[in-house]
């Protein structure tokens, strides 16, 4: 076990008991929203692993695409499952959010739309590799869509610019003004938003180490199986 895998899982439980001290003790609560507003700071956290984990499941598909080599689609694959994971998380958190404070769960604005877009194309890119009868080949057709995915990635930066919807812009303004005006309430966001980046980093780690044994294991089999015959 190297330094940085030691380091890691003490890092992730430090992090983590500082942001849940820090949100549901530390924070002030918003005057305007209550107490509601506290889990905008893991709302958050969850975009910016879901951002990360898709990123890189771009450019490993398309480095994949490149040489096939299988450590960019086993990263392309882990970075998938996770970036779906945190996207997920990242939906629910956003409508229990909304409920109270826009009054619905769900409303078609056009980053929330692109956003349940971006979830539906990873959803296909790992459906697609689960059903494939080739494995190589599922790999191949997952990375396409993989890389597709950045578009939608950059769509949904976009969004709020191009096209007019409810969902906050972003969270400091051009004229410098912010939404989390207490310093502590913007300490908060950045040791939410470490906590789960170390989170998703470990959690990747850790399943990319997974494949390199799956795969391991089946060329083993592929080794015995002449010899079971």
């Amino acid at each position: 076990m190297n330094l940085t895998d030691r380091l890691l899982p003490p890092a992730v439980i430090a992090s983590m008991l500082a942001a849940l001290y820090l949100v549901f003790i530390g924070v002030p609560t918003d005057r305007f929203q209550g107490d509601v507003q506290r889990i905008f700071y893991v709302h958050m956290a969850m975009w910016l692993s879901t951002f990360t984990a898709f990123g890189l499941v771009g450019v490993a598909s398309l480095l994949y695409l490149w040489n096939r080599r299988a450590a960019w689609d086993h990263l392309g694959r882990a970075a998938a499952e996770l970036g779906l994971v945190f996207c997920s998380l990242g939906l629910m958190t956003g409508s229990i959010w909304a409920k109270p404070i826009w009054g619905t769960w769900w409303t078609w604005d056009p980053r929330l739309t692109l956003t349940l877009i971006l979830w539906m194309i990873y959803a296909a890119y790992l459906l697609l590799r689960s059903l494939a009868s080739e494995p190589r080949q599922g790999a191949t057709l997952a990375a396409i869509l993989g890389v597709s995915g950045i578009v939608d990635l950059y769509l949904i930066n976009r969004a709020v610019y191009w096209w007019r919807g409810i969902h906050p812009a972003v969270i400091v303004t051009r004229e410098g003004g912010s939404g989390l005006n207490d310093p502590l309430m913007r300490l908060t966001l950045v040791v939410c938003m470490l906590a789960f980046f170390l989170l998703f980093l470990w959690l990747l780690r850790l399943r990319i180490r997974t494949a390199r044994l799956q795969d391991a294991v089946d060329d083993l089999r592929a080794q015995l199986a002449p010899a079971a015959s």
